[in-house]
């Protein structure tokens, strides 16, 4: 009994904490390591998390700053920078707005672009973007990380990753999608191969290279690419 105890307990150590777990596959009971990842580092893998009420978008922007173009930012960083031009008052009771990001980007020497488009649209997206989403009436930033096979893939500050079904996804939106755009853009970036739900019955694959192409009809330059 105290050895069933002893495995369980281990089994729900792994779950919480991620590591090497050791098991026991080896003739004579050898053991071998194998590399784990917790349920909760799964659901926020490549995300910068909020950690505050407010900074739903510092956190959507440090999260594509991240992984699309390798900057060394965390929320913190981000949130300080967008201060720098925003109204402080309004920054506490309504959040950051577009126009907040939109300045802060520029002052890093990249481009910051937002385009109008119809849900129908958005599975032609090749980059990973911002959203608003709207639900119960609060509005947050998320980043909307591709659509595909009917489904939008979202990274959510608060919740990790998400999918939702792209006519639930569009009933919140606001129909914007902005977009960060620079030099050393990583076309390969995590964030267009989120991680599947766990309880996915089908495995989504078919994805390829972007070409330089698709990413200029988006503000990129040639020059982006060097």
């Amino acid at each position: 009994m105290r050895i069933a105890i002893l495995v369980l307990g281990c089994l729900c150590s792994g779950l919480l904490h991620a590591g090497p777990m050791p098991m026991a596959v080896l003739p004579g009971g050898g053991l071998v390591f194998k590399q784990i990842e917790s349920m909760r580092e799964r659901r926020f893998s490549n995300l910068v998390e909020q950690r505050t009420d407010f900074s739903c978008g510092a956190a959507a922007v440090a999260t594509i700053l991240r992984q699309a173009y390798r900057f060394d930012v965390d929320e913190e960083q981000v949130i300080t920078g967008m201060l720098a031009g925003a109204d402080h008052d309004l920054v506490r009771t309504q959040g950051f707005s577009m126009l907040d990001m939109k300045r802060y980007i520029q002052a890093l020497g990249m481009r910051a672009r937002g385009y109008r488009i119809p849900p129908a649209a958005l599975g032609e997206l090749k980059v990973p973007v911002i959203v608003l989403q709207e639900v119960r009436g609060y509005k947050h930033f998320v980043v909307l990380q591709r659509v595909q096979n009917g489904w939008a893939y979202v990274g959510d500050p608060v919740l990790g990753h998400k999918r939702y079904a792209l006519n639930e996804f569009a009933e919140g939106w606001n129909g914007i999608v902005f977009a960060i755009i620079g030099p050393e853009y990583d076309r390969y970036n995590a964030l267009l191969s989120p991680p599947e739900p766990l309880t996915a019955r089908d495995r989504l694959n078919g994805f390829r290279p972007v070409k330089d192409a698709e990413l200029m009809e988006y503000g990129f330059i040639q020059s982006d690419f060097f």
